[in-house]
């Protein structure tokens, strides 16, 4: 008889209804959608490393019974966030966080262009019925102060006229703290990524139910 066949077998018939219940009751719980692009997909990160995966592991040390599903796309634009909409929509959340604009910033294009796409993110929604929290970013200093300055007010704006939570700069709690940037200068590291999930918290802890 090989042992660590019977173990195995063993082991299995006693996890899979474990794993089984996990699985069910996260289908039932509330979800939260990280909506954004490479810092929200977790870029040059390891497995579970990624800032929506800090916010899970968050609300389970909290008791908050939310699941937390991460729609990050590396390079995603506005354009791409308005388009890739109705497949946030399908999921039926109840929180979103919207974590978009900084590839059009790098990328040069028209800011009028991209707070317009934005408006339409959180227009639609608002009319599902599910809570948003705009989560912005700035540019590096080479950009220019005048288009910096333009392009951090998008966020301030929209979420003033918009009427939702609001966390204007997520990388401001990692700036000049060692380790939280990768070598390129833009993405955040492992632990960079942990500190905007310690920054997000407090816009969204208001939108969740205990």
């Amino acid at each position: 008889m090989d042992v660590r066949r019977v173990i195995a077998v063993a082991l299995s018939i006693v996890l899979l209804p474990i794993f089984a219940r996990a699985r069910a009751a996260a289908a039932t719980q509330p979800l939260i959608v990280c909506y954004g692009d490479s810092i929200t997909a977790g870029l040059g990160l390891p497995y579970g490393q990624s800032y929506p995966d800090d916010l899970q592991r968050m609300l389970n040390a909290r008791g908050y019974h939310y699941t937390v599903r991460n729609l990050g796309v590396s390079g995603a634009t506005t354009k791409d966030a308005v388009a890739n909409l109705p497949s946030v929509l399908r999921l039926h959340p109840a929180v979103v966080i919207v974590e978009f604009g900084g590839n059009d910033g790098l990328r040069g294009l028209p800011l009028a262009q991209s707070r317009q796409n934005l408006s339409q993110v959180i227009t639609a929604l608002h009319k599902a019925h599910i809570h948003i929290l705009l989560a912005g970013i700035t540019l590096p200093p080479n950009y220019g102060q005048d288009y910096i300055r333009d392009f951090d007010q998008i966020f301030r704006t929209l979420a003033a006229e918009l009427h939702v939570a609001l966390v204007p700069m997520i990388y401001k709690n990692l700036i000049n703290v060692p380790g939280t940037i990768q070598p390129d200068g833009i993405h955040p590291t492992a632990k960079g990524s942990q500190i905007i999930a310690n920054t997000l918290w407090p816009a969204l802890k208001p939108l969740l139910k205990n």
